[in-house]
């Protein structure tokens, strides 16, 4: 038996009849991670400290002590600031940075029980759809097309995170979702992604791109483990002035597949031109299980979904732009190695030599919509369309529970074909999941079935603000109808 193809729940059942020691786990982890490095998933590895965890965890199992997350090997994406564990957020900027404080994310997964294998590829700064923009090379899909050796995007910007799950290098993987960068990669890799209301979980030890927009949240193999998981990320956290002060229900005991009497939304503004056949068939497929499950299907409108990705890419932007004023060289991270310099020179050479070109791209675009002649044109006439996104929602939640939509307009795509793509038509693949997040709403990708070259497809289910237990009881109802291989 591979151990490592086991669910979380498997495992820690697992763990807890002895069937195998936290131990043995973590070195059949080790060893897909070093059978795999051709898919760069790890940026970081810290096999010594996941072995010392592993110790550890086995002696809390053998005095009957098990934690939550007793013994579950997790890849941790690396924009969580890990205490004396070198933390880059996949960029030259901060290759050697060794925080001295550990994320509240994280601290939280590493106290209930679970044991950390190493830091995880991503776009640089989290600001990609295809993992291709990281420092430290691409991260490749472990999925390939029907009878084609090329190699394929793990989606962005938590590719690392979806590509390991994917491919059994760990139980479970951190992700951020700013824009879709934990929904679109899960949705390429046959992973479950969750993206939780925008406070459920704490940003303190996050490096922040847009912190308006930034959410932690979860990847694993099935929807109970996503459950469980966000379960032990979210609640308030004083150190995070965005954090919600509520309660967080015990998302897995609570899980229900029974969705009869829902009302479950269909967007017609997510149906766009060109979208793939195969997609409207997987999205009519998903609405016939819930409405065979005796969900009421309703269609709805949303009428500014069609200004969302245009609003994102000038909100995102502009907030990256302040966030990123931070690196200059001076406190931490990389500074230009010319010397007799002046102050100015030295902050400009920094920046140049150490942020990649999507990430100075992003910076250029919000510095202009900032600056005193566009700010009324451009940031404050986003910020008002953000509303009526916002807005859209809310009058949608007044007739359904929960919404579905395709999580992507298409499967993962080439990084040859990347070549022939312009920003915009990268940027358009967050088309469906930026809307979300410019609401702070819920949202999930779950798997739902495979195109006619063998990749997969996943379908997003959005939630009203703090009900992501409707979110995940939809999801599973999907899951246990398409019960697709992993």
């Amino acid at each position: 038996m591979d151990i490592t193809r086991l669910s979380i729940k498997q495992t820690l059942k697992g763990l807890n009849n002895k069937d195998f020691s936290a131990t043995e786990l973590t070195q059949a982890y080790i060893k897909n991670i070093e059978n795999n490095r051709h898919l760069n998933c790890f940026i970081t590895e810290t096999f010594d400290v996941a072995l010392t965890q592993a110790k550890k965890a086995d002696e809390n199992i053998a005095k009957n002590q098990m934690r939550e997350l007793e013994g579950i090997p997790l890849g941790i994406k690396d924009l969580y600031c890990t205490k004396n564990i070198r933390t880059t957020c996949a960029s030259k900027m901060l290759e050697n940075f060794i925080p001295p404080y550990e994320s509240t994310v994280t601290q939280k997964l590493f106290d209930a029980g679970s044991i950390c294998l190493g830091k995880l590829n991503m776009d640089e700064f989290a600001m990609g759809s295809a993992n291709n923009n990281s420092y430290f090379g691409r991260v490749v899909n472990p999925y390939k097309k029907n009878n084609s050796s090329e190699d394929l995007v793990a989606g962005g910007s938590s590719g690392g995170s979806a590509s390991a799950v994917s491919a059994n290098l760990c139980a479970g993987a951190t992700g951020s979702d700013t824009g879709g960068s934990i929904r679109q990669p899960a949705s390429f890799t046959n992973t479950v992604g969750v993206k939780p209301t925008y406070g459920r979980s704490s940003r303190y030890g996050m490096i922040a791109f847009a912190s308006s927009l930034d959410q932690a949240g979860m990847f694993a193999k099935n929807v109970y483990d996503c459950a469980l998981l966000q379960k032990v990320i979210s609640g308030y956290d004083p150190k995070d002035a965005t954090s919600i002060d509520i309660a967080v229900p015990e998302f897995e005991k609570l899980l229900n597949s029974n969705v009869k009497g829902l009302k479950i939304g269909i967007p017609k503004e997510y149906r766009v031109d060109g979208m793939p056949e195969e997609i409207e068939k997987l999205w009519k497929n998903g609405i016939d299980i819930l409405r065979q499950k005796g969900a009421e299907i309703i269609d709805i409108s949303l009428p500014h979904t069609q200004y969302a990705a245009a609003v994102y890419y000038v909100l995102a932007p502009a907030e990256c732009s302040s966030n990123l004023a931070r690196f200059d060289g001076v406190r931490f991270g990389f500074r230009t190695s010319q010397e007799n310099i002046s102050i100015n020179e030295m902050y400009q050479k920094t920046r140049a030599e150490g942020f990649g070109p999507e990430v100075k791209k992003r910076i250029m675009i919000g510095t202009y919509v900032l600056s005193a002649g566009y700010y009324d044109a451009y940031y404050k006439k986003a910020q008002r369309v953000r509303r009526l996104v916002y807005q859209d929602f809310v009058e949608a939640f007044k007739k359904v529970d929960a919404i579905l939509t395709p999580s992507t307009p298409n499967s993962a795509f080439g990084f040859e074909e990347m070549k022939n793509f312009d920003a915009v038509k990268i940027y358009l693949n967050d088309v469906f999941t930026v809307p979300s997040n410019l609401a702070g709403l819920p949202a999930m990708s779950v798997p739902a079935g495979f195109d006619n070259q063998g990749l997969p497809l996943g379908l997003q289910i959005i939630s009203k603000h703090f009900d992501e237990q409707t979110m995940f009881n939809v999801a599973l109802a999907i899951e246990e109808q398409t019960s697709l291989k992993k």
